[in-house]
C-alpha cells in the first residue's frame, strides 16, 4: 500500500487543530490589546532613540529578544514584517541586522509550516484533484528549486509561502534549507534601508519600503529566481529526450 495513502486513511485527531487555534488566539489577542498600534511608523519615531540606546546598552539582550519577537511575528502571521526587518536593520547594522532577520524569519517559518501539516495536510491531500496531485509530484520532485523561487521573488505573500508547501508535502528540512537561502537577499535589502533610518527619522522622514520593487532591485533577484529554476528545466529537457 502507498504510504501517503496509508496517512490519509488515519483516523483524524481534533489535537492537530491545537497549533493553528493558538496561532488564530494570537492574532486576535495581538488586535484586541491593541498592539498593532506598535508596529507602525509612528511608534518607531517616538522610541526609536530609546531602542537604540537600549541595544547599546545590551545588544546580546536585544539580539534574542529581536528574534524571539521576530519568530512570533511569523509564526502567527503578524502585519509589519517589512517594517520589523528595517527595524532589525537599524539596531544592529547591515551584516548582523540580516543574520538575525533570517534567523527568526526561518523559525517562524518552520512553526506555522508544522501548525499547517498536522493540521490540514490530510484532508488536503484527500480532496486535491488530478491536476493539484500532478502540481504536488513536480513540486516534491524539485521542491528545493521551486521553493526557492518563491523565497526570492518578493510578489508572492510571505504567509502563503509559508503554507502551500505544508500542504504540498514538502520534507521539513527542505522547507527549512530553501527558505533559509531564499530569503537573503530580499532581507539584505530591507535591512539596508533600516541601516540609515536613524538619519530619516531625525530628518522627519519615513523608509521607502517599496524600494524592493524597484527595477534596479527586482531584476537581479528575478534574475537569482531564474537560476533556481535551471535544474527544473534542465530535468524537463532530459525527460523529453529520453522518451522514445
Amino acid at each position: 500500500m502507498n504510504t501517503s495513502d496509508a496517512s490519509s486513511k488515519r483516523p483524524w485527531s481534533i489535537r492537530r487543530l491545537i497549533p493553528v487555534v493558538v496561532i488564530a488566539a494570537g492574532l486576535a489577542l495581538f488586535y484586541a490589546f491593541g498592539l498593532h498600534r506598535y508596529a507602525g511608523l509612528d511608534a518607531l519615531r517616538a522610541h526609536h532613540a530609546q531602542l537604540e540606546a537600549w541595544t547599546g546598552r545590551d545588544p546580546v539582550l536585544a539580539a534574542a529578544v529581536y528574534i524571539v519577537l521576530y519568530t512570533v511575528a511569523v509564526a502567527f502571521s503578524l502585519p509589519g514584517g517589512a517594517l520589523l526587518t528595517v527595524i532589525g536593520g537599524f539596531l544592529f547594522g547591515l551584516y548582523l541586522g540580516t543574520a538575525y532577520t533570517v534567523v527568526g524569519a526561518t523559525l517562524g517559518s518552520i512553526a506555522i509550516f508544522l501548525a499547517a501539516r498536522g493540521a490540514f495536510r490530510e484532508v488536503f491531500a484527500a480532496r486535491i484533484g488530478p491536476f493539484v496531485k500532478r502540481m504536488e509530484a513536480g513540486f516534491r520532485e524539485n521542491a528545493f528549486s521551486y521553493l526557492l523561487i518563491l523565497r526570492l521573488v518578493p510578489l508572492f505573500p510571505f504567509w502563503l509561502v509559508n503554507l502551500v508547501p505544508a500542504f504540498l508535502g514538502v520534507p521539513l528540512g527542505t522547507y527549512a534549507l530553501a527558505t533559509l537561502i531564499g530569503i537573503v537577499p530580499g532581507t539584505f535589502v530591507f535591512v539596508s534601508i533600516g541601516n540609515g533610518l536613524g538619519a530619516v527619522l531625525a530628518a522627519g522622514g519615513s523608509p521607502d519600503l517599496s524600494l524592493i520593487l524597484q527595477p534596479s532591485i527586482l531584476i537581479p533577484l528575478l534574475g537569482l529566481a531564474a537560476l533556481a529554476a535551471v535544474p527544473v528545466i534542465y530535468k524537463k529537457v532530459v525527460a523529453r529526450r529520453g522518451k522514445p
